[in-house]
This record gives C-alpha cells, sequence and structure tokens, in this order.
C-alpha cells in the first residue's frame, strides 16, 4: 500500500485544517508547529501521485514512500491525541461534576505534562518530515493533481481481429449482440451498446468476434474500431476514427479539418464504430464526442466496452450487454485447450483433476483460465500444478496482460480515496459476504470518509460511505449487489480474483494470520486472525504499537472452554495496541471485560455482538469518547447499559440486547450523534426512549425486534425529527397507538416496516407528519389490522405498499387514485381483500402500474 500515502496525507491536512485545533494550538502554545508541519505536509504532497505512479519500478522511490507512509501514520496519532484531548473537554464542560475540575484541565500537573508531551511529539514529526522532504529531491519528482493523474494501464493497443477458435463459450453472447446491432431502431440515427463487465471476461474479445462476423461485414458499409484507453481526449479520437475508416491521416490538418473529413466520411452511410476500454466519465466529452457522429444513416452503430457501469449509464442510448462469468464447462475446456498439447489432456487425468480445482478458483473468468492455462503448458509435474492449485494467483509471476495486472488497471484508475477502502476488504476471506452497513462503519473507523464525492456537501459519514460502496460497484470491484427493498443493508461481494489483487496492494500493511505463523512484518498495522488461540502468539510482541485493527473470526469464538486464551490474547489487544481504532470480539465467551478497554481512546469500533455470557459492561468504557460504533446484539445476559453512556458523545451506531426493563433509564443517555439504533431480543424491555426528549435528534433509523414486553414506544417519534427509516418486528404487546393526537407532527419518515405486531389494528396517527416523505409502507404478519386509515391517501409521496398476511383487512380505503405517486401495491395471504382488488374495488387500483395479488 506504498501508493496510497496521499490518502493519508490528505488526512493529516484535514486534521490540521480542524478548527478544533486552533483552540488547542494556542492554549497548548504549539501553533507554530501545527503550521509548519501543515506546511511541510503540503509540500510532500504535491508530489506523491506522481512518486505513487513510478515507484514500482524505482526500489529506492518504493521504501521512501513506505518511510514516509510510516511518519504519517506517526502523525495522524499525534493529531487524534489532539482530538481526544477536544472530545474530553467537551465531555467535561457538559456533564463535569464541578466547575472547578473544568477550569483546572489545563493547569493541573497531568495537563501540563500533556503539553510538554505533546508539543516535543509534534516537533519530532515536523523534524522527520522536514528530513525526508530533502530526500524527494533525488527522484526528480512532478507537482501533480489527482484530477489529472492517469496511470498508463495499458501498454498495447487492442486490436479488432481474433480468431474464433480461440474463443470457447461465448457464441451466444456473439450472436445476441449481433441482433441488437443489425435490429431496427426508428428513433435514433446512432444507437450506442455498451458491452460491460470485470477485467478479464472477454470484452474486448467478443467485441473483436462480433466486428469481423460475416453478418456483420455485409450489413455494414463502413466499420470502425478504436483503442480509446485511458485518455478520452476527443480530438484525438477524431483522428483515430478517421485512421480508423480510411487508413490514412493528414497530420497537418488540424482537429476543424479532421472534424470535417470525419463528417464528409460517415454522411449517409451506416457505420459500426467500436470504442474500446473506455473509462471517461465526464458526459460532456461523450457529448462533443458523440455529436461529430450523427451523420450516419439510419441503423448505424457504436460499440462501446467498459468496466465502468457509471460510463455505461452515459453513453448508453438504450440497452446495456452485461458480460457474464463463463460456465464451468466451458471453462474447463478453455482450460485444456490452453495448458494441455490437442489430446494430452486424456493421457494425463490426474493433472485434469488438479485442472478442474484450479478452474473453479477462476470463477468464470477467462483471462485467467488462460494466463494459468498457459503457466502450466508443457508441465506435466503433478507438483507444479498443485502449486498452482494452491497458491494465491498474485504469487505467481506476472506478465502483461495476465489477469492480476489486468485488475490493477482497473485498480489505478481510481482516486486515492478509493483506493484505500477497497485495500481494507483485504482483511475479510474470499467469498465474504458483506453489507453497507458494517463495511461503512469500518470504514468510518479509520477515517476514510471525510473526502466528498463530487465536492458535494452537509453529507453524513454514512452517506459518503454508500456513494463509495456503490462507486467501487460500478467499478465492477463489487458485484452480486442485493438491495432488498424493506433492508436498511444491501449486501454484495468481491470476485476471488479481486479479492487477490486488494491481498497484493495490501500485503504491506494488512495481513490475515494464525497463530502458527512465525514470521509477520513490522509494518502490518491491520490483523485479520483466521485461527483462535490456546495462547498468546509469540509474533505479537514482534508487531509495531500502531496496530490498528484486530478482527476474530467468529465461527472460531464458539466454545465456552476458550475463554480463558481469548481473554488473555484481548488484555494483550488493549495493552500493546494502543493506537487500535478497530476492535472485533463478537461470539467471544468471556464474561467480563477489561477495564483497561478505557484506554483505548482512539479506537472507533468495538464489536462485542453474540457474547453469550457477558453481564455488565466496564464503566471505563464510557471514556471511549471517539468511539463511533458500539455492537451489542445478541448479547442475552447484559443487564443494562453503563450509566454514563451518555459520554461516548461520537457514538453513531448502536446495537443493544439486554435484559433490563428500560434501555434508557432516566434521561442517563443523551446520543445526540447517533444515527443508527437497532434494539433486539430485549425480553424484559417495557418502554423505549423514556425520560430521552430531545435527546436523539440525528437519529435516521430505528430497529425494534422480538422485544415481547415492550407496550410503548411513549410517543417520542416527536423528538426523532430526522428519522428515515422505522423497523418494528415481532413485539406482541405493541400496539403503536395511544391517546396523544399527533396528526400535527411533522416528521420525516421515508420507510416504515411493520411485521408481526398482533395488537396492530390501525395505523398510528404520528404517520400522517410524513405525508409528504413515506415512500415504502409494509405491513405484514398483523393478525388483528382492521382497516387501512381513510387518511391513506394523503401519503403523496408514497410510491410502495405492501400488504401481507393481515387476515382481517377486508378492504382499501376510499380515495387511492389520490395516491398518484403509487408505482406498487402488493397484497399477499390477505383472501377477503384480494377478493375485492379483483371484484369490487378493481376501480381503485387500475391506476397503479405494478399490482401483484397473491392467494
Amino acid at each position: 500500500m506504498a501508493e496510497l500515502a496521499s490518502g493519508i496525507a490528505e488526512k493529516i491536512l484535514e486534521k490540521l485544517g480542524s478548527l478544533a485545533y486552533g483552540e488547542f494550538s494556542l492554549v497548548l502554545n504549539i501553533k507554530s508547529e501545527l503550521t509548519e508541519l501543515e506546511g511541510t505536509v503540503t509540500t510532500i504532497k504535491a508530489v506523491l501521485l506522481d512518486a505513487e505512479e513510478k515507484q514500482p519500478y524505482n526500489r529506492a522511490l518504493s521504501i521512501w514512500l513506505r518511510h514516509l507512509k510510516d511518519i504519517f501514520y506517526d502523525a495522524e496519532d499525534v493529531l487524534d491525541e489532539v482530538e481526544c484531548e477536544v472530545l474530553r473537554k467537551q465531555v467535561l464542560r457538559t456533564y463535569g461534576r464541578t466547575s472547578r475540575e473544568v477550569c483546572s484541565f489545563f493547569s493541573c500537573c497531568s495537563a501540563l505534562a500533556f503539553r510538554s508531551q505533546l508539543g516535543h511529539k509534534i516537533k519530532d514529526i515536523r523534524e522527520r518530515l522536514g528530513k525526508i522532504a530533502a530526500d524527494k529531491d533525488q527522484f526528480n519528482l512532478i507537482p501533480r493533481l489527482e484530477d489529472g493523474h492517469v496511470m498508463q494501464r495499458r501498454r498495447a493497443m487492442t486490436h479488432s481481429f481474433v480468431p474464433p477458435s480461440d474463443v470457447i463459450g461465448r457464441n451466444d453472447d456473439k450472436n445476441n449482440i449481433i441482433d441488437l446491432l443489425m435490429g431496427p431502431d426508428a428513433d435514433r440515427n446512432v444507437n450506442v451498446i455498451p458491452i460491460v463487465g470485470i477485467g478479464g471476461l472477454g470484452k474486448t474479445t467478443i467485441a473483436k468476434l462480433v466486428y469481423d462476423d460475416k453478418r456483420i461485414v455485409e450489413h455494414f458499409e463502413l466499420r470502425m474500431w478504436v483503442c480509446v484507453s485511458e485518455d478520452f481526449d476527443v480530438a484525438t479520437l477524431i483522428r483515430e476514427i478517421l485512421k480508423s475508416a480510411s487508413g490514412t491521416i493528414d497530420e497537418k490538418l488540424g482537429v476543424d479539418l479532421w472534424q470535417t473529413s470525419l463528417r464528409n466520411c460517415l454522411e449517409n452511410k451506416k457505420f459500426l464504430l467500436v470504442l474500446d476500454d473506455v473509462w471517461n466519465e465526464d458526459r460532456n466529452k461523450w457529448i462533443e464526442l458523440k455529436g461529430l457522429l450523427s451523420g450516419g444513416s439510419e441503423g448505424s452503430r457504436i460499440v462501446v466496452t467498459t468496466r465502468n457501469h457509471l460510463v455505461a449509464s452515459i453513453v448508453r442510448t438504450g440497452f446495456t450487454y452485461t458480460l457474464e462469468c463463463l460456465s464451468h464447462d466451458d471453462c474447463l475446456s478453455l482450460f485444456v485447450k490452453w495448458a494441455f498439447k490437442e489430446g494430452e489432456d486424456k493421457q494425463y487425468p490426474n493433472l485434469l483433476e488438479i485442472g478442474k480445482e484450479i478452474v473453479k478458483k477462476c470463477k468464470g473468468v477467462p483471462l485467467a483460465i488462460r494466463t494459468l492455462g498457459s503457466l502450466l503448458f508443457s508441465k506435466l509435474e503433478e507438483g507444479e500444478w498443485k502449486f498452482v492449485r494452491d497458491n494465491e494467483i498474485w504469487k505467481l509471476e506476472q506478465k502483461e496482460g495476465d489477469i492480476l495486472p489486468a485488475l490493477k488497471l482497473s485498480y489505478d484508475q481510481m482516486p486515492s480515496h478509493l483506493k484505500q477502502c477497497f485495500a481494507f476488504c483485504s482483511l475479510f476471506p474470499k467469498d465474504f459476504l458483506f453489507n453497507s452497513d458494517f463495511l461503512i462503519q469500518f470504514w468510518m473507523a479509520h477515517g476514510l470518509l471525510n473526502k466528498m464525492p463530487n465536492n458535494i456537501q452537509n453529507l453524513e459519514f454514512e452517506d459518503v460511505g454508500d456513494m463509495y460502496i456503490k462507486e467501487l460497484w460500478s467499478r465492477s470491484f463489487f458485484q452480486d449487489l442485493k438491495n432488498e427493498l424493506w433492508d436498511y443493508r444491501y449486501w454484495f461481494k468481491m470476485h476471488d480474483l479481486v479479492h487477490d489483487l486488494a491481498l497484493k496492494v495490501a500485503e504491506e500493511e494488512c495481513s490475515v494470520v494464525d497463530f502458527h505463523t512465525q514470521n509477520i512484518a513490522r509494518t502490518i498495522r491491520h490483523l485479520s486472525f483466521s485461527h483462535n488461540a490456546l495462547q498468546v502468539p509469540n509474533y505479537f510482541y514482534a508487531l509495531s504499537t500502531g496496530v490498528r485493527t484486530t478482527l476474530f473470526p467468529a465461527k472460531l469464538q464458539v466454545l465456552s472452554l476458550l475463554e480463558q486464551p481469548m481473554s488473555a490474547l484481548v488484555e494483550a489487544c488493549i495493552s500493546r495496541f494502543k493506537y487500535l481504532r478497530m476492535l472485533d470480539l463478537s461470539n467471544s465467551p468471556f464474561e467480563l471485560l477489561s477495564s483497561s478497554i478505557g484506554n483505548l481512546k482512539h479506537l472507533r469500533y468495538l464489536n462485542l455482538a453474540w457474547n453469550y455470557n457477558i453481564k455488565k459492561l466496564p464503566d471505563s468504557i464510557c471514556k471511549l469518547y471517539n468511539l463511533q460504533t458500539l455492537l451489542l446484539h445478541g448479547c442475552w445476559m447484559l443487564e443494562r447499559l453503563p450509566k454514563d453512556t451518555r459520554k461516548m458523545i461520537s457514538l453513531r451506531y448502536l446495537t443493544v440486547t439486554t435484559t433490563y426493563t428500560c434501555l434508557f433509564e432516566n434521561g442517563v443517555c443523551c446520543l445526540n450523534s447517533l444515527q443508527f439504533l437497532r434494539i433486539s431480543d430485549c425480553m424484559r424491555l417495557e418502554v423505549l426512549f423514556q425520560g430521552m426528549d430531545g435527546c436523539l435528534t440525528k437519529l435516521r433509523t430505528l430497529v425494534v425486534s422480538h422485544c415481547k414486553m415492550l407496550t410503548s414506544l411513549t410517543y417520542d417519534t416527536k423528538h426523532l425529527p430526522a428519522l428515515e427509516t422505522l423497523v418494528i418486528d415481532n413485539c406482541e404487546k405493541l400496539s403503536l397507538t395511544g391517546g396523544e393526537d399527533d396528526r400535527d407532527l411533522k416528521l420525516s419518515l421515508r420507510k416504515l416496516k411493520i411485521t408481526y405486531l398482533p395488537k396492530l389494528e390501525v395505523l398510528p396517527q404520528w404517520l400522517q407528519g410524513s405525508a409528504n416523505t413515506l415512500q415504502l409502507l409494509s405491513i405484514e404478519g398483523c393478525d388483528n389490522f382492521m382497516a387501512l386509515p381513510e387518511w391513506l391517501p394523503s401519503l403523496k409521496s408514497l410510491h410502495t405498499l405492501e400488504i401481507i398476511n393481515c387476515s382481517k383487512l377486508s378492504s382499501l380505503p376510499a380515495g387511492m387514485n389520490c395516491l398518484t405517486a403509487l408505482r406498487e401495491l402488493t397484497i399477499e395471504y390477505c383472501d377477503e381483500l384480494i377478493r375485492k382488488c379483483k371484484e369490487e374495488d378493481r376501480s381503485k387500483i387500475a391506476h397503479i402500474p405494478t399490482v401483484r395479488l397473491v392467494d
């Protein structure tokens, strides 16, 4: 991850620019030190993009970047200490017991010692950075801006011919694309068809097959092929298109005459243009080019190959063709073709069996199969084949065109903040099912969500993280994205080969280890344990104290006999790794969490979920003023939250299971940073939010599930002005209605899902407060739900209504045609209601585009 130094530098500059440091720099008398530090970091950052591009070819430069990054990390830790003191001071001001405590904060001996120590640390960082900044001059680095930072992704131009015999399993794809190209299109002269897929799937290969097919040659008067590559320069593309069309071009003519020549060349001709390997996300550039290509006759086509779904959405005029992975049988045939001489596979059935396992690892990506097949060609020893089968692809010798370089080309195109986010995914196993909530919290714990995409302002970290995930997905680094309509999360995976790339780029800092690991690089700062321990591993003491992440595998932590070794390991982590940002102890068996957890003042993420034994959290946990995520769901024996939970003023994401009758007792908790709250399996919980008036002003998502004694939300929905998603599930004594009239309440709910509430008879009046915002409403398994309210048609933004298994609901209210935004109505297992919708109430739903009635 040497190439990620620019991302760390950016974070440091953001911290230095924070207004909070302005106050503390004066109090601590370190203003000049901070100013000089900022200047030095700014000078170095200017050349980092150039250094990161050149470092793969210059070992000395790579070492320089590694040393620089270590200093950057130390600088970030020091600045975080200032941030910790800012938060501590804020807590003292708000919750301090005496005014003397607040006034003496900077006058006591400990505060004076902190002042002196911090000043020395900042001075040391500045001096180290000054020295390494001077060393940069030997590399002749050029200042560059990220917007102009384009890695060289492909050295060889693609061409438009490929022998059909070299391609296996793509005949259907070829014919489908040919049908699209030759099909009628009366609406426009030039139709644009993108072919999208991850690197290595064969987009260019398919385009070549189509381009040279006899049907296409006969159908189009003019065919042109241009490899666009990374620089979408319109003038250059005009020249290359002309060159492809006529074979030669007069370089002296210039852009204006080239444009004229291009129009003349295309005029009244049915042409096919293939733009291969497009990365351009600037719609204006595309519109400019497309305007020059509009002179062809009806039926002209442009094919664009790209790895980026965003590019496809910009260029397409209709259908996008997504190229899928090859079937297993086709993969095996392709592998045999490249790994054996003709007929040789039958002579070596043992190698073929190993080859089948190698093919499975390739997950249907033909470029990976061809690469590994070529590597094994003419090698007939089982050991060599097993070596390939049992080792990661990135450990093999790589050549231009192999699968990892192909994927890394996509990686090199990403901005630094996305590179950092992607690299951290290497800590999780292959086929790991990510969910959006978890990954966003993970990235947030490491300060990776500070950069606002496209200069959008006033976004929450969670919104930025959501944008990052979707951008990585659009670039094909994530796949199989599943977004259930009513889920507040969505799920996705990484292709194995993409995971291998993440391992490669993160190998200096992220490591998946077991307890038999002998050697581990001191540069490692993020650890994921693949096995559990019977003792603290020896390499713990060789690691830097700057380790920031420790993850333990949930599936290996459920045995009670591991309680003592797990406790020892946790204690070792807490005592040694004082700069931890993320500590995942989910499914751990211990009963007591060490009180020394309060010393981890940098901690942002703590996962104690599914700990069946823990009964009490230490009071010291409330000293974690930086903590943003605390996961306590599935802690069946947990009695209550600590009384000073309110002091965790940075907490944004909280999940809780408790045995207590009241979650937040007597208003002791005022979590004004909280964005997400999930309360589940609290079997004795009776009241929610008692005494919490005005204390959850930023809460956006609330999930309450399986709380069988819960009778009331205390109508504190009025004190949740930011609430957008509300999910209430399996609370058998909760009705949601009461004596208060909240019709004038102004809420901002967008999603409401109510499931299995036997006490629910009607929708609560307070829901009318969301008349202008509610978009999705689902009611399921509510046996006594009698009727939809007469005011339902006032929900002007409602676009999805779902009613499932509500047997007593027999009719829809009048005025359904007033729900003009309603696009989907689903009614399942409501016999009488479905009958009426099919007969008497048919007119009420006639205007809805999609209606599903399931008996």
